[in-house]
C-alpha cells in the first residue's frame, strides 16, 4: 500500500542557488544532502542529492550532477509545475515577498477551488503556491465531480478526431 510521497526529485543547475531559492525564500529546510561517488551501476559521478522538508514531512529533491548532460529550459506550466500547498495568508504574503524581492510572481489565479501564484526557481521549473478555498474537498471528490466520466469523454473525443499529419 502507498502511504504517500516522500519525494519527488528534479535536477538543478547549481545546488547553492537552488538552496538559496527553496530555503531562504520559499522556507523549506535544507533537510538532507548526499554525496554520490558511485552510482548502483559501478560508474564513477560527482553528483550532490539535496531534500528540502515541507510541511507534511515529504521532501523535494534535487540532483546537481555535472557530468550528466541535461536541457534546462524555462518550462510552460502544463509541461511542469510544482505545486506546494499553503494557507491563505501565506500565499498573500508570498505574493508580496515575491514582487519585493524581485522575484517573476504570476497570479491570483482563481481555479475554483485553489487559489494560485506562481514563481520560477533558478532551474526554470515553475512553482506553483496554492490555497484551498472553500469547496475545495467537495470539488477533488470523484463522486461528486464526475472525474472519471469527463476523462472518458475526453479519451472518446480525441477518438473521434483525426490527428494532424
Amino acid at each position: 500500500m502507498i502511504k504517500g510521497l516522500h519525494h519527488n526529485a528534479y535536477r538543478c543547475r547549481d545546488s547553492e542557488q537552488t538552496r538559496r531559492f527553496y530555503e531562504d525564500f520559499l522556507g523549506l529546510r535544507l533537510a538532507g544532502s548526499l554525496e554520490i561517488k558511485e552510482t548502483m551501476t559501478g560508474r564513477k559521478t560527482e553528483t550532490l542529492h539535496t531534500f528540502y522538508e515541507l510541511g507534511d514531512g515529504s521532501y523535494l529533491a534535487f540532483f546537481e550532477a555535472p557530468d550528466r548532460p541535461f536541457e534546462f529550459k524555462k518550462q510552460h506550466d502544463y509541461d511542469l509545475h510544482i505545486a506546494l500547498e499553503v494557507d491563505p495568508a501565506t500565499l498573500r504574503t508570498m505574493f508580496d515577498k515575491g514582487k519585493q524581492s524581485g522575484h517573476e510572481v504570476r497570479g491570483v489565479s482563481d481555479h475554483g477551488f485553489i487559489h494560485s501564484i506562481y514563481f520560477r526557481d533558478p532551474n526554470g521549473y515553475v512553482i506553483e503556491l496554492t490555497a484551498k478555498v472553500e469547496g475545495h474537498d467537495r470539488a477533488m471528490d470523484p463522486a461528486v465531480n464526475g472525474a472519471r466520466s469527463i476523462l472518458d469523454r475526453w479519451q472518446m473525443a480525441k477518438v473521434a478526431k483525426p490527428t494532424a499529419a
